[in-house]
């Protein structure tokens, strides 16, 4: 599947709307693959939108967050259409092995080789990640470090007789990713067909319990029992006293720079066969990251550590050409972190919800934006904009609509007309925003995890005139 590349992919103004693939997802089809997600790619084209904000499609943890699940390299299997399955020749209403076995009764020698070439292609992936995932079905789910010490430690010979064992659960793990493949690609096909571009978002970090750490152990700081000696997070700042210890293992920066940084060529390989264009997640911490003590219940103790982030990048555009990424940059940024994003052309992020705090020298304000940026009025960890725009006192709403000029119109449209009239060449909108929804609709609250990524939409909202209102508003600022 081909990709925008450098030069034209950021050289054009272009507006899109933020909804996770999941957002999409109706009780009748499973996940949000099929008409779902037809159905929207058409209103993003008939209302001038060009870009399709989806966040990560891989798997999610338990709380349904797609930022912490199993794998860094597969599709989401809870995405995947039951009603756009039940349309292929093969299938016969079939779930699960069944599924499988009415492929292989059934299926024509086209689609076998189909399943044979995507086996042979995501095999520096597909094999590791079907095996870890039989391995904890039958382990009752069970973190990796918990397994018997051979799976654990991935011993040749408790490897060998586990796939002896169980090689058809293996096999229907690999069978459900082709068929995410299958429909991924159909839905690519048709973006691709109607001019829109594919924007997704890769973590910086990888969870403990997943396929990727239990496979690449030494590319992470571990202990003999697979336990981080260190963990990710940010410092204690204005937000928060004790900062935020995310828990995540920190890479083994130094193993993963003498293999020639191979594991993340294949990742951003595989971001790139799925998305045109790739946010690369807590930027700054390529530069330098917080390194907390695992015994360390808060991220008080920790301390900034260097990250060759600057040869990562170098060999990541010689391994795989320019890269069509954005860099979120959000937060305290250093001028090292700057120096890094622009030396590589990446285009930062901007908030206008961040835009009001302080002086006329807030770097979020519109007038102290810059074209190479892509401008949100809010983010999937901001409050709507309407939810956000209540939860401000008086004074703070009155500086706002002094700043925006008294729009006549209510939030969230004054800010949506800023972020689109900016001089950033990208703006991109939550959906919630253009449904004019409140706090309760809000996608996820950072540092929680109940009551997040619940957000559903509902087509019933998106009245006759909105579309051409949207339109009108892309054409007006030259966003078509």
């Amino acid at each position: 599947m081909s990709r925008a590349r450098h030069g034209d992919w950021f050289e054009r103004r272009r507006a899109g709307i933020l909804l996770p693939l999941s957002a999409l997802a109706v009780p009748s089809d499973g996940g949000g693959l099929g008409d779902p997600a037809r159905r929207f790619l058409q209103f993003l084209s008939d209302t001038g939108f060009r870009i399709w904000q989806l966040l990560p499609v891989q798997p999610v943890d338990a709380h349904s967050s797609p930022y912490q699940g199993c794998s860094a390299f597969a599709g989401h299997p809870g995405l995947i259409s039951s009603q756009r399955l039940a349309q292929t020749a093969w299938f016969g209403g079939e779930g699960g092995g069944a599924a499988l076995a009415a492929f292989n009764a059934r299926a024509g020698t086209e689609d076998r080789a189909g399943f044979a070439a995507f086996r042979e292609q995501s095999r520096y992936w597909l094999n590791d990640y079907a095996l870890f995932m039989a391995i904890r079905d039958v382990c009752g789910n069970q973190p990796w470090w918990n397994w018997p010490d051979g799976l654990r430690d991935r011993k040749a010979g408790a490897l060998a007789a586990f796939h002896s064992d169980h090689a058809d659960a293996i096999e229907r793990w690999c069978f459900a990713q082709f068929l995410f493949s299958c429909q991924w690609n159909e839905m690519r096909s048709i973006a691709k067909a109607l001019g829109i571009l594919l924007f997704g978002d890769m973590p910086l970090f990888v969870a403990h319990d997943s396929a990727d750490v239990w496979s690449h152990s030494e590319y992470f700081q571990l202990d003999a029992r697979g336990q981080p000696t260190v963990v990710a997070g940010v410092p204690p700042d204005y937000f928060s006293s004790t900062g935020q210890r995310w828990g995540n293992p920190v890479y083994h920066w130094g193993r993963l720079r003498e293999q020639g940084f191979q594991w993340w060529v294949e990742r951003m390989h595989r971001q790139l066969q799925l998305f045109d264009i790739v946010r690369i997640d807590h930027f700054r911490g390529l530069e330098a990251l917080w390194e907390i003590p695992a015994d360390c219940p808060t991220a008080q103790r920790g301390e900034w550590r260097p990250v060759p982030g600057e040869a990562l990048l170098r060999t990541l555009r010689k391994s795989l050409g320019p890269l069509p990424c954005i860099a979120e940059d959000l937060g305290i940024i250093t001028p090292p972190v700057e120096k890094l994003r622009k030396k590589f052309r990446l285009p930062g992020v901007k908030v206008l919800q961040f835009a009001f705090d302080g002086d006329a020298s807030n770097p979020y304000l519109p007038h102290n934006l810059e074209p190479e940026a892509v401008v949100y009025t809010g983010t999937h960890d901001n409050n709507t904009t309407v939810g956000w725009y209540e939860a401000l006192d008086t004074g703070q709403k009155m500086k706002v609509m002094d700043y925006l000029r008294q729009p006549p119109e209510p939030m969230p449209w004054p800010l949506i007309n800023a972020a689109l009239g900016s001089v950033c060449r990208f703006a991109i909108l939550p959906m919630q925003d253009l449904l004019v929804l409140g706090a309760a609709h809000r996608t996820n609250t950072p540092g929680t995890v109940d009551g997040n990524w619940k957000y559903c939409l509902d087509w019933n909202l998106i009245r006759p005139e909105l579309g051409g209102w949207l339109r009108h508003l892309n054409g007006l600022y030259g966003r078509c």
